[in-house]
Formats: structure tokens, C-alpha cells, sequence
């Protein structure tokens, strides 16, 4: 470790009011998708002062805010998402959600004051960093593709440095909070961190007609509910247990009244599976079982597969590396090497595909709830211990010094 875990920490305490503060704010008024004005205008202003080369994305919302070193090294991305999501809050918080519909219920709020306290400690160790840090504050991670856009616009395009050596992003790191942890753990593991996410949208066309003469019609309903129950036992059957896959039903909707029979029934779930292998072998199967249902009962179908966030693999060096730092930063008993992969999806897998790097889990489960049972992120009751934070701050640190250390001996 360049810079000692347990002085970092320390530092990273010292910075928890503002980090708090800035927390809370972000909180009390968030937004949705990739248009985020008044959450980029709060992190701009939390930025205010800091030896950093900002670039606004005008695609997007989002911010990249590079830091360079005393020395020449490459470039570390640490992320931080902004978005929040369409629910009501009933947390009872003080600083409770003021935009009616609107929750920070998934800890973006926290990833971004964190990143933010992140940014102010690695400049006061300016002269540490051999290389740069690309500070990537971004919006859009829930279901609107951020991260992808952000890329697209050139965020790895990093300039080269002052004396014209090139400086390329040669590693990424991301944390995102949990209220599944207890408060300051950290939690990791090589290869598949979280699932791919596709939705599936199934359209079974029959026949309409009068509910007391089936014979008459050719009635959608139990054909998609057939197709409901099979594509279950497709999974279970045909998909290896150790490279799973999650198929889930979500909507089903048909008709307008008790006594007609609709001419087409409309099914929408989702996919999820932890390599790309699964991922195309389902796709494939939803087809071959809905299409076989629909003919064997004289019914038309089309078949959707919406194809979302990719799997999010984590590569297997730099989980290594991560999870030492981990165990400086926290302590050996406050990590968790993670022995499988969760079924949430994450836009951070764009990243990824492009730059070694990986993800990790923050436990900020508030001391009088137990992890098990208390409301997980997306529920509109979630609470974060605000503690955790300051843990969150060092480890984004710690990461990225460590990084750099590890990666400078090529520019001396």
C-alpha cells in the first residue's frame, strides 16, 4: 500500500460531515434517467475547488473529473452513479425525498458523496499519485444504459499527459452501498459479480369471441399461461445449475371483460443469467418453448427479447488486488470474499468490458436492523448507515493509490 490504510481512514472520517451534508442533499431532491441538471449543479459546486480538469458529457448529465499526479503513471476510473428511482419514500427520514415520486431507494445518493469525498482526499495526496484519477460521476444506471453513453462520448479517451507520455485507463473500480451488509464490511469475488438483465416481451395472437363458445374462438389465455409454466421447467430442466438463470413472469395481462375472449394475451418478464453462455442459451430457449406452444395450438406468437445490462465480471487480478485493500482499509473480519455471483443487474458491466477492473459491495445496515430483514435497496423504506461512508471514501482511495503504485514502475 503507497499510503498506510488505517491514516487513510482516518482522513476519510474527518471528511464524513461534508460527505454527509452533501449526502443529504442529493437526497432530498433526486431525479431520474440521464437528465439529472440539479444533481450535476450539486456535485459541480462539491467539486468547487479542486485540482481537477472537469469535462461535462452533453449527451448525458453526466461528469468525468480527472486528477493528475506529481508523476507520470496511467489513469484509474472510480464511479460514482447519480439517478434515483420512481418510488414514493416512507423512510421517515428528516431529509426525506422532496420530488414527489422520485426515491434515491438504491444508495446513489451515497455513491456520490462518497466519490465526491473521494476526489477531495486523493487531491490532498496530490503529490502521492504517480498517474491520474478519472473521477466518472454518472447518471442513468437505473435501466437507461448511463455508463454505455458516457463511453460513447469518449470518456477512456483520456489526453496525455503534460510531457506528451500517454496516460490510459488501465484500471476501474466502483462501489455500491447494501443495506444486506453490516455497516463497514466489503464484499467481493472474481469473475461474475451480477447478472445480465433482459426483458422478454411475448405477444400470443388467437382468435376472439364469445366466452360461452370457446369452440368457436381460439382463446390466447391458457396458451400463455401454458407457455408460463413451461418456460419454468425450461429453466429448471435444461439450464446448468452452477451457471444459473433466473426467468421471471412479471406481467401477464389479456381481455377486457369477464365474458369475451380476447384475440391476443401479452406476457412480460425477465431475464437474468451470470455468463453470456446462459445468457444466449435461454434466449434461444424462450423461442424454441413459446413458439412450439403457440403451433401446437394453432396460435401465433412473437417473441421480444429487449436486450439490456450485460454481465457484470469482475476481472479475477484486480478482484485480488481489491479485496487486500479491503482487508487494510476494514480489517480481515469485515470482508467478504463473495461465493456467488447476486441476480441484480449493474450498467458498471460496460465498463468493464473495456477496462480490467471490478465492483464491490458496501454494508451500511443501519446498528438496530439485521441484514437479513431490513428493507433491501429498491424498497421505498430502505435506510443506509451514513457511517459506512467514510469507509467507502478510503476504499475508493485506497484503490486507486494502490493501483497506480502497482502500475507505475512502467513510467519510471
Amino acid at each position: 500500500m503507497p499510503v498506510d490504510a488505517a491514516a487513510l481512514l482516518e482522513e476519510a472520517k474527518d471528511l464524513l460531515a461534508p460527505t454527509i451534508q452533501l449526502r443529504r442533499t442529493l437526497h432530498e431532491w433526486p431525479e431520474l434517467g440521464n437528465e439529472l441538471p440539479v444533481t450535476r449543479e450539486t456535485v459541480l459546486a462539491a467539486l468547487e475547488g479542486l485540482p481537477l480538469d472537469v469535462t461535462l458529457h452533453e449527451t448525458t448529465s453526466g461528469i468525468a473529473a480527472l486528477l493528475t499526479g506529481a508523476r507520470p503513471g496511467p489513469t484509474v476510473l472510480l464511479r460514482g452513479d447519480m439517478d434515483a428511482l420512481p418510488l414514493r419514500e416512507e423512510t421517515g427520514l428528516e431529509f426525506t425525498s422532496r420530488t414527489e415520486g422520485v426515491m434515491h431507494a438504491c444508495g446513489h445518493d451515497t455513491h456520490t458523496a462518497m466519490l465526491a469525498g473521494a476526489a477531495r482526499l486523493l487531491a490532498a495526496h496530490r503529490d502521492e499519485l504517480a498517474g491520474r484519477v478519472l473521477f466518472m460521476f454518472q447518471p442513468g444506471e437505473e435501466g437507461h444504459h448511463g455508463a454505455r453513453h458516457m463511453l460513447e462520448e469518449g470518456l477512456l479517451e483520456v489526453p496525455d499527459l503534460p510531457d506528451g507520455t500517454p496516460s490510459p485507463v488501465t484500471g476501474a473500480f466502483a462501489l455500491h452501498i447494501t443495506s444486506a451488509l453490516p455497516t463497514g464490511w466489503l464484499s467481493c469475488r472474481r469473475g461474475a459479480l451480477m447478472a445480465s438483465a433482459d426483458k422478454l416481451i411475448i405477444t400470443v395472437t388467437g382468435k376472439g369471441g364469445h366466452a360461452s363458445e370457446p369452440h368457436r374462438a381460439l382463446d390466447p389465455i391458457p396458451v400463455a399461461c401454458e407457455m408460463v409454466q413451461a418456460l419454468q421447467l425450461m429453466i429448471t430442466r435444461s439450464i446448468d445449475v452452477f451457471d444459473p438463470a433466473v426467468l421471471t413472469v412479471g406481467r401477464i395481462t389479456a381481455g377486457t371483460t369477464n365474458n369475451i375472449i380476447p384475440e391476443t394475451a401479452h406476457i412480460e418478464g425477465t431475464i437474468r443469467a451470470v455468463s453470456e453462455r446462459t445468457r444466449t442459451k435461454v434466449h434461444d430457449g424462450v423461442r424454441r418453448v413459446v413458439e412450439g406452444i403457440a403451433a401446437a395450438h394453432g396460435c401465433t406468437v412473437e417473441v421480444v427479447v429487449d436486450a439490456g445490462y450485460p454481465v457484470t465480471v469482475n476481472d479475477d487480478d484486480f478482484a485480488d488486488r481489491v479485496l487486500g485493500v479491503a482487508d487494510e482499509v476494514a480489517g480481515t473480519d469485515k470482508v467478504v470474499r463473495q461465493p456467488h455471483p447476486v441476480m441484480g443487474a449493474e450498467d458498471w458491466s460496460y465498463v468493464l468490458q473495456r477496462v480490467p477492473g471490478a465492483m464491490m459491495f458496501l454494508g451500511a445496515t443501519p446498528e438496530h436492523r439485521n441484514p437479513a430483514t431490513a428493507p433491501p435497496n429498491h424498497s421505498n423504506r430502505v435506510v443506509f448507515d451514513e457511517a459506512a461512508m467514510a469507509t467507502g471514501i478510503a476504499t475508493y482511495a485506497a484503490v486507486a493509490l494502490d493501483h497506480l503504485s502497482d502500475q507505475a514502475a512502467e513510467y519510471s
